[in-house]
C-alpha cells in the first residue's frame, strides 16, 4: 500500500489528480509534490507537502531528501499538435530534456528502492503515442517510445534481478481535465482514471493503457496491420479534429 509517495509534477492536471486522491486516504502518510509550478491555494492540503523544481536542471540532489517514500509516480511532460516543419529546434530539445531525461535520471535515483525487498510503487505517464506513429505529435511520440522502450527493459532486469517491484507505463490517449496542451486542470473529470492508476500502481502493473478494450486494441491491431494506413488515418483524424494551431 502506498504510504508516502513522490509525485513529480502534481502541481497540475493528472499528477495533482492522483496526489489529491491519495491525500485523502486515512492511510497515507504524506504526499510530496514537485513541480516547476507552484501548487494552487485551493490545492493544499495537510498531507501534502509541495516543492518547486525545474526538472532541466542538472543538479538532482534537490532529491535527496524524499528517501522515505515508498511511492514514485512522474506524470511531468508537455506536447502540442503541430507538424514536425513547424517546431523550433528549442521545442524539440525541451521536449526530451522534460519528457524523458528526468524519468531515467530520477527512476537511476529511486532504482536501489526498485531493487530492494521491500515494496516500491513506480509509475510513469507515457502516453499512446509511444506505441505507434502519431503525425502532428512526431517529437512528443519520440520523446513517449524512448520510455516505453527504457521502462519495458527495465522491468525485464527487474524480474531477472529477483526484484518484487515493477515500473508501471501508464499510457493514456487524450485525457480531458488537464492542463496537457495548454488546457484547463479540471480534477471532476480525472479522478476516476486517477484511482484506476493507482490501483495498478498498487498491484505492480507493468502497463495500463486507459480505455484499450473500447478504443486502443483495435487502434494498435491496425497499426500493427499496416503502420502505413494507420498513421495516414492518425493524420486525418486529427486534422478533422480542429485542434490544429498552426503556433510554431
Amino acid at each position: 500500500m502506498i504510504k508516502r509517495i513522490l509525485v513529480v509534477g502534481g502541481a497540475n492536471g493528472i499528477g495533482l489528480s492522483i496526489a489529491e486522491e491519495l491525500a485523502q486516504r486515512d492511510t497515507t502518510e504524506k504526499v510530496y509534490i514537485v513541480d516547476k509550478a507552484p501548487l494552487a491555494d485551493e490545492y493544499k492540503h495537510p498531507r501534502i507537502e509541495a516543492f518547486q523544481f525545474d526538472l532541466t536542471q542538472e543538479d538532482y540532489s534537490f532529491f535527496d531528501r524524499f528517501s522515505d517514500i515508498n511511492a514514485l509516480m512522474i506524470t511531468a511532460g508537455f506536447g502540442k499538435l503541430a507538424l514536425f516543419k513547424d517546431v523550433p529546434e528549442s521545442y524539440i530539445i525541451n521536449s526530451f530534456n522534460v519528457n524523458t531525461i528526468p524519468v531515467l535520471r530520477l527512476i537511476k535515483k529511486f532504482y536501489p528502492q526498485l531493487e530492494s525487498n521491500d515494496d516500491f510503487y513506480c509509475g510513469v505517464m507515457v502516453s499512446i503515442a509511444g506505441f505507434m506513429s502519431s503525425p502532428f505529435f512526431a517529437v512528443y511520440g519520440a520523446t513517449k517510445a524512448a520510455l516505453k522502450i527504457f521502462i519495458e527493459s527495465v522491468n525485464v532486469e527487474l524480474e531477472k534481478g529477483g526484484s518484487i517491484n515493477r515500473i508501471l507505463n501508464v499510457s493514456p490517449g487524450s485525457i480531458k481535465g488537464t492542463s496537457f496542451n495548454a488546457g484547463k486542470t479540471d480534477l471532476s473529470l480525472t479522478s476516476s482514471l486517477a484511482n484506476q492508476i493507482i490501483g495498478h500502481l498498487e498491484a505492480k502493473d507493468d502497463l495500463f493503457i486507459p480505455m484499450y478494450d473500447e478504443v486502443f486494441k483495435a487502434v494498435l491491431e491496425r497499426y500493427h496491420d499496416d503502420f502505413r494506413k494507420e498513421g495516414a488515418h492518425s493524420y486525418d483524424y486529427k486534422m478533422e479534429s480542429g485542434r490544429i494551431v498552426n503556433n510554431g
